[in-house]
């Protein structure tokens, strides 16, 4: 089964995969470390501050990759092997896990687990690890 999302509907699940998985050290556990670019992240920070909010990390990051940016995941312990992404991936690749996991963010009962495969999948385009 395949499911379809529109883009926002991507983000949301993408943007909570960041909050379950990686906020919480849930991927550090494989040896993987998410890393961006600081200016590109300093003003992203900026955008959502000028709007009124105080953003948390997961926030930043998001729009980071809607500023044109991108995150990497880089093996610190395996090896030389990293994984980018930008936006369209988000758009592109959430689809791409497992029906099951992203059923459980549609019916609101996600986990780390779930949110792991997502940002498995977004980024590595498979399940490599867990």
């Amino acid at each position: 089964m395949k499911i379809v999302l529109t883009p926002q509907e991507s983000e949301e699940i993408f943007f909570s995969s960041l909050c379950n998985a990686y906020a919480t050290g849930y991927m550090n556990s494989y040896g993987l470390e998410l890393r961006w670019h600081k200016e590109s992240y300093i003003q992203a920070k900026q955008r959502i501050e000028e709007r009124g909010k105080s953003p948390c990390v997961e926030e930043i990051l998001l729009e980071m990759l809607r500023g044109g940016g991108q995150l990497t995941f880089f093996d610190i312990e395996g090896g030389e092997e990293s994984w980018s992404i930008n936006l369209q991936d988000v758009h592109d690749k959430v689809c791409n896990a497992p029906a099951r996991n992203i059923l459980n963010f549609i019916e609101e009962q996600d986990d780390a687990e779930d949110a792991d495969v997502i940002l498995q999948t977004v980024f590595m385009g498979e399940i490599m690890f867990g």
